[in-house]
């Protein structure tokens, strides 16, 4: 630690963790999983992002498994050249849409790299039954196709057919060669192939995406550990969101499902609940006609209106979510629109990394006058606002994926339900004690991740075994220790 810490640029600690990976994998979980709060922004999300567009000239071995269009027809055996034959979660990205930086092509192989040594650090499945695999079908980032260290096809991306036929003889190469129970977690696809690939894959095979199902989970969580600073159930409030791609309609539709639960009302009548501004306005009955299918049932009656200002003073809402992929975009007159109209507004800029967040934490507070509830996706660092001192929640995806895994996994899993990401989301809510709340936190510390994974971990395999989804016979009788049991620890055998 003492030598990471001597580095001043985060790519340069990021360049020496993945050497130790390479060098002495122990060490490398060692070190993360003592140091998680420090280390997590230099192995993940923000410094992951640059690292994925500089890939090409920080290269020096390759990690994961690529697999191109030059490999149609042959992938089952490029899988078999993967030295594990035990696979149990595979990430794969085909580098579409990489955070909120867009299309980096074969150089976001970083990512699948990075969301599994979180699974192994945060959720301990052991390093050897981790997958990290990028399918390149080149890109449509012409600085990349220009650039002499591009590592991919230098070609324009496939699509349609062909981009669907490949995909499809991965997920059928993946399940005759690693079984019915290997998770496989879609990673910063473009919006148009998320929803496609996680609707025609959900019946037949156990998949995940992270972008859509996470960070809905992760979300939810943060709400539902709001509600106890702000009072009152979810169905009392009303949600305005800035984005309407995979993290918006997401989340949306993940807190229309928990209302539903609660109230036992219709999905179609909580979802009038929620509304969501895309790049041309609010999102109105209206518009239906020329709206992409994952943004139709938000379309509620009302009069078009273009900006999230003028959104804002119309829909009076109690929560406000960014998912846009858009900096800046929470001004100075939004938050106090949100605190003129909320005593204590809920404001979640999610968007990564710390770049193209809607609004700083120092922002959220300083111009809500301190009343302000905010988390990010990406970390800020505590804020001092007339004497106190706010400590801003991270809304990350890392609390939910791994243990979420990990629970699959325990449970041998078969298929994904949406009440286990409730489960999920309800399992990291109750992880959030008083002395947080009173630094007006809505999430758990990441220092003791790991409890907070196999607690996750147990309420995901339980929901699997009573929705009857659940092949690891008999049932254990405590899951949590049962969970507990199975994560992978970084130690030394100890030789007499």
């Amino acid at each position: 630690m003492h030598n990471l810490r001597q580095y001043e640029v985060p790519l340069q600690r990021y360049m020496a963790m993945m050497d130790l990976q390479e060098r002495n994998e122990r060490l490398f979980y060692k070190l993360l999983i003592d140091n998680v709060e420090e280390l997590l922004p230099v192995v993940y999300t923000p410094t992951v992002g640059e690292a994925c567009q500089k890939y090409g000239s920080i290269f020096r071995r390759p990690q994961g498994l690529y697999i191109s269009l030059k490999e149609k027809g042959k992938i089952l055996e490029v899988l078999k050249n993967w030295p594990e034959r035990n696979i149990q979660v595979i990430v794969v990205t085909d580098g579409e849409r990489i955070l909120g930086l867009g299309d980096l092509g074969c150089q976001g192989m970083g990512i699948p790299v990075g969301k599994l040594s979180l699974y192994t650090a945060l959720g301990g499945l052991r390093p050897s039954a981790c997958l990290p695999v990028t399918i390149d079908v080149g890109t449509n980032n012409g600085k990349l196709l220009n650039d002499e260290f591009y590592i991919g096809l230098r070609q324009r991306r496939a699509t349609g057919q062909e981009y669907a036929e490949l995909l499809d003889e991965f997920m059928t190469a993946v399940k005759k060669n690693y079984g019915e129970k290997v998770i496989v977690q879609f990673e910063d696809f473009a919006n148009h192939n998320a929803f496609e690939l996680l609707a025609k894959y959900s019946p037949t095979h156990l998949v995940f995406n992270d972008d859509i199902q996470g960070t809905a989970s992760v979300v939810l969580a943060g709400l539902l550990a709001a509600l106890k600073l702000v009072g009152g159930t979810l169905a009392d409030h009303t949600f305005l969101f800035l984005g309407a791609g995979e993290a918006g309609t997401g989340i949306a539709e993940l807190i229309a499902l928990e209302i539903s639960k609660q109230t036992n009302a219709p999905l179609e009548e909580t979802r009038k609940k929620i509304w969501l501004v895309d790049s041309k306005g609010l999102i109105v009955s209206s518009r239906k006609g020329s709206l992409q299918h994952f943004k139709k049932p938000w379309a509620h009656d009302h009069e078009p209106i273009k900006g999230l200002l003028d959104a804002v003073k119309a829909i009076k809402p109690t929560v406000l979510i960014g998912s846009s992929g858009v900096g800046k975009t929470f001004t100075k007159e939004v938050v106090e629109a949100m605190a003129s109209i909320n005593e204590k507004p809920l404001i979640l800029a999610l968007s990564n990394p710390t770049s193209q967040s809607e609004c700083t934490a120092e922002e959220a507070y300083t111009w809500s006058e301190g009343r302000a509830i905010f988390a990010s996706g990406s970390p800020f660092d505590p804020v001092e606002y007339n004497s106190r001192v706010f400590v801003p929640g991270q809304a990350n995806n890392a609390y939910i994926f791994p243990g979420f895994g990990l629970g699959l996994v325990i449970s041998g899993a078969i298929r994904v339900h949406d009440d286990m990401l409730l489960a999920a989301s309800e399992a990291l809510a109750e992880q959030v004690k008083q002395e947080n709340l009173d630094k007006v936190l809505i999430y758990p510390p990441f220092s003791n991740i790991r409890k907070i994974s196999a607690n996750i971990a147990a309420k995901v395999a339980a929901k699997a075994y009573e929705l009857g989804l659940a092949s690891r016979l008999p049932r254990p009788k405590d899951l949590v220790k049962y969970a507990e049991s199975c994560m992978y620890s970084p130690l030394y055998r100890s030789y007499r």
